[in-house]
């Protein structure tokens, strides 16, 4: 199977390590991966401020970088939900809509294509960790990514899942919220690295590097330079480099 990987701009600038681990799940998994050099921004942060001109643009550059791959997977399901959404710019070309509708029906948040679209099970990997996972508000609620980070977390040697309260309630970013409503963000974000904290987990997890940041800038503002924040690729890359140490 041919995978277009699309990296997001966050994990291009902020933590290219999630890119890596991405790439390096998929390849376990039985995928040929490509990552396109011309691809860009999918345009959700101009979109959602109303540059409804740059979402176009953006998306019609998705489409041509994208279109060719038997599936396109991201390490983020934020990123996937916008370009789920880009059928609705384009309702006066109806052949390019259609386009889309099929460039779509093949795009995958990172954790629900492993457990359920990749030519082979993940290897379950080995690595003594306590988590808690937080639940991003796109890949829940659009893309119903919920059991599927856990189910590739549990079925990792070593690893414990200690659920936080709350695990589905936003974390505070919601990228220009957090700009434009910085006190109501802190205060969620207070919220979410309590209830994280209070499972005594070693590092908090999630599938989306924009949450991941807006947790780990609020944990180290508090004083803990302790608890790792880690996105759920890193994690299981990891763990499954360190089966390959044990067993060579």
């Amino acid at each position: 199977m041919r995978i277009g990987f699309f990296v997001t701009c966050l994990v291009d600038a902020m933590r290219p390590s999630i890119g890596f681990a991405s790439v390096a799940l998929l390849e376990a998994a039985g995928c040929e991966v490509t990552i396109p050099d011309a691809q860009t921004c999918c345009g959700q942060p101009g979109f959602n401020s109303g540059d409804r001109t740059s979402g176009t643009a953006l998306g019609l550059a998705f489409l041509r970088d994208f279109e060719s791959f038997d599936a396109i997977v991201a390490p983020s399901g934020s990123c996937i939900g916008m370009i789920r959404d880009y059928p609705a710019l384009f309702t006066d070309d109806l052949a390019l809509q259609a386009r889309f509708n099929v460039l779509i029906a093949k795009c995958y948040e990172l954790s629900d294509f492993l457990v359920n679209h990749a030519p082979k099970p993940l290897s379950a990997g080995q690595l003594n960790l306590a988590v808690s996972y937080h639940d991003s508000c796109t890949g829940l609620r659009q893309l119903s990514v919920k059991a599927q980070p856990r189910f590739l977390l549990q079925q990792t040697q070593g690893i414990e899942l200690r659920e936080m309260k709350d695990a589905e309630i936003c974390c505070g970013f919601g990228g220009s919220f957090s700009i434009k409503l910085g006190d109501i963000a802190t205060q969620m974000a207070d919220k979410k690295c309590t209830h994280a904290l209070e499972t005594g987990c070693d590092a908090v997890v999630g599938g989306d590097l924009g949450c991941l940041l807006n947790i780990e800038g609020r944990l180290r503002r508090r004083g803990d330079q302790h608890t790792q924040v880690k996105h759920v690729a890193e994690v299981l890359a990891e763990s499954l480099v360190n089966t390959q140490l044990e067993q060579s």
